[in-house]
């Protein structure tokens, strides 16, 4: 049975997981690292990661800084306590799909660590679509609105994450996702209760339930989408795939949420 304080032990061990945030040694000794258990606080874990970059996009634009500016601060501070570890992904994610002709040659081009043009293309317009959307938002709403749909966006990216790990096998049988292991489904459907109630707690008082509901189906729809390209590409998930799923759904949310502002 899984208990409370082991419960906030995998958000801490998501955490790690998931950003640069130094946590206790103690909560990652031998065989306490289990991320097929972990994932059902990854949306708790990514709310958490997210909260200095939201807070500095709020400070931002109640200083009366452009909201464009405001939107890249946020940007570059939630890049930087993740490590970037999700925009690597999509960048060698893209590179590879695109770059590749098969699946082997598909796999090398993304187990190289230098990006191509179609990475470099990638990492532009992930940034430029986040920071457009934000930018438009802080525009039509609120600037406490603006921030909790930016909270959203980035919790559900997160159990979009979980969606695609869940529906595909891993693409390599030696790969670091191969000896991660396959979601539990009890973690997979906590993860999706959660991040679905937070979601709404975040966001009906400020967008309403269309907007909300819409907002949900986008990350949804991010990973389901991709997860078809990647099983016909490549026959299942890798690290970097999990890291470009976050990038595309956070781009879906926020595109619904500025649309339909």
């Amino acid at each position: 049975m899984w208990r409370l304080s082991g419960y906030f032990g995998d958000i801490i061990r998501a955490m790690g997981f998931l950003s640069r945030i130094p946590m206790p040694s103690g909560f990652f000794g031998e065989g306490a690292f289990d991320l097929t258990r972990t994932v059902r606080a990854f949306p708790v874990a990514g709310f958490i990661i997210s909260l200095p970059a939201a807070f500095a996009f709020w400070l931002f634009l109640m200083s009366d800084a452009s909201p464009l500016l405001s939107a890249f601060v946020a940007l570059a501070i939630q890049t930087l306590i993740t490590g970037a570890l999700h925009e690597d992904g999509l960048a060698d994610t893209a590179d590879g799909f695109w770059g590749g002709r098969d699946k082997q040659r598909i796999l090398e081009i993304m187990h190289d660590s230098r990006s191509g043009a179609y990475g470099v293309a990638g990492l532009i317009l992930s940034f430029g679509l986040r920071a457009s959307a934000l930018a438009s938002l802080a525009e039509q709403v609120l600037a406490a609105t603006a921030t909790l749909i930016f909270l959203a966006a980035e919790m559900l990216s997160r159990l979009a994450m979980v969606v695609h790990w869940s529906l595909t096998v891993p693409a390599r049988s030696d790969g670091v996702a191969a000896s991660a292991g396959q979601p539990q489904n009890g973690a997979v459907a906590l993860a999706s209760f959660t991040g679905v109630i937070l979601a709404f707690l975040l966001c009906i008082p400020v967008t309403g339930q269309v907007t909300t509901l819409l907002m949900i189906a986008a990350a949804f729809a991010a990973a389901y989408v991709f997860s078809g390209l990647t099983k016909g590409k490549i026959g299942g998930h890798t690290g970097d795939t999990l890291g470009a799923c976050q990038q595309l759904a956070a781009i879906a949310v926020l595109l619904v949420a500025a649309l339909l502002s």
